[in-house]
């Protein structure tokens, strides 16, 4: 199968997956991505859609009729999809938008394309950069490129306490043996 291209990360976010068709009138269930479905998905919000330049919806906008809640699930309705057989073609699509010229109000939250390509610093001292932000249902954790490889690290505050968008610094404080080999007990 060929690798499905990403839409431009600079000023996209992605906020959903379609995950499977709902009904005979062209719902889909969404895996969300986003803290704000409220604010992302409200009728008449466009979405880029990331699928395989095979399928029908390839470079296409996806425009948003109306979302549901069944059973604690987000459920949307999409302009042009009108029953399961259209729905069915957007199974397993990646939803994204575009986030330019948007302020965020909250001081402690960022977007992944902020932080990746960040200097990545222990008491002033660079150890490595953001390679990638990795959601996990537990916890977001930080994948670092450094000279010996990649190291993940839990974006919590005790070991993250300050990200300097305008520097370009994260500043970290792992534990000990999670940056550099620790000496053998011997």
């Amino acid at each position: 199968m060929p690798k499905v291209p990403e839409p431009a990360r600079d000023s996209m976010l992605r906020v959903g997956r379609l995950t499977k068709a709902h009904g005979l009138k062209g719902a889909l269930k969404i895996e969300l991505y986003t803290d704000e479905p409220e604010k992302r998905f409200v009728p008449g919000a466009q979405f880029t859609l990331q699928v395989p330049e095979e399928s029908l919806w390839f470079g296409k906008l996806l425009e948003l009729r109306e979302l549901r809640w069944y059973n604690e699930h987000p459920v949307a309705f999409f302009v042009g999809v009108d029953d399961r057989t259209a729905a069915e073609t957007l199974i397993k699509a990646i939803l994204w938008v575009d986030v330019a010229g948007e302020t965020n109000t909250d001081p402690d939250a960022w977007y992944d394309h902020q932080l990746v390509g960040l200097t990545v610093q222990r008491d002033g001292t660079k150890v490595g950069t953001l390679a990638r932000v990795e959601h996990l249902p537990a916890q977001d954790l930080l994948v670092v490129d450094t000279h010996n490889g990649e190291v993940l690290l839990p974006f919590v505050n005790a070991f993250v306490p300050s990200v300097d968008l305008a520097a370009g610094v994260i500043s970290i404080t792992p534990p000990g043996g999670l940056f550099e080999e620790l000496p053998d007990d011997d």
